[in-house]
């Protein structure tokens, strides 16, 4: 059972409208490196995880990851919110809001939609954990673009500095599991998460 802390992990309390900067930062929502798979990623591992800790891990960060969902929704929905025509129109966002008006859609910039082809859950504890390690680079890199188009915000470019971050810290703590697991798994004499199968 989840308890929900009705707050944002982190404030967000963007001033300008800017639509084209939304546009771009939903992809950290609905994207293929976004937080919505990420979340779902590492809450579906952790059913095959075999060891306790790990498990943990992948819980914890899981949770976190809705709650950085949360926070990309809020800066997309701040970012579109009471837009004139004309803001809609300059900016490019008339495609999307003739979908959407200005509701939170999981969609990648390119403006494909959230799909769980771009996540894997394989069962294989090396191979899983391998999956999260790139999967936190590559929003690492993600939101490390962003930052390229909001320097002129710092309401905006504040908080995605936060989430970079915490995608530096998840890459380092999956790391720590990854080595962890493969203890567990070189001290029970096993391959991989499967007991069945002895290593030759």
């Amino acid at each position: 059972m989840f308890v929900y802390e009705k707050k944002l992990e982190y404030p967000v309390h963007i001033k300008t409208p800017n639509p084209k900067l939304a546009n771009l930062i939903i992809s950290q929502y609905g994207g293929p490196d976004g937080e919505l798979g990420a979340s779902l990623r590492y809450l579906s591992q952790r059913y095959s995880m075999p060891f306790d800790e790990c498990k943990a891990v992948l819980t914890d960060i899981g949770v976190e990851e809705l709650g950085h969902l949360e926070m990309v929704g809020t800066i997309v929905h701040q970012l579109t919110k009471n837009l004139t025509q004309e803001q809609i129109e300059t900016a490019g966002f008339d495609a999307y809001f003739v979908d959407h008006t200005a509701g939170v859609y999981p969609v990648a910039a390119s403006g494909d939609p959230w799909t769980a082809a771009t996540m894997q859950v394989t069962g294989d504890v090396i191979a899983d954990l391998s999956e999260d390690l790139a999967a936190e680079q590559k929003a690492r890199l993600t939101y490390d673009n962003i930052l390229r188009f909001c320097r002129d915000d710092p309401d905006v470019t504040d908080v995605i500095r936060f989430l970079r971050e915490r995608e530096v810290v998840h890459f380092q703590r999956f790391g720590e599991v990854l080595e962890l697991a493969k203890e567990k798994m070189n001290h029970k004499n096993v391959y991989l998460c499967n007991p069945s199968f002895d290593r030759k």
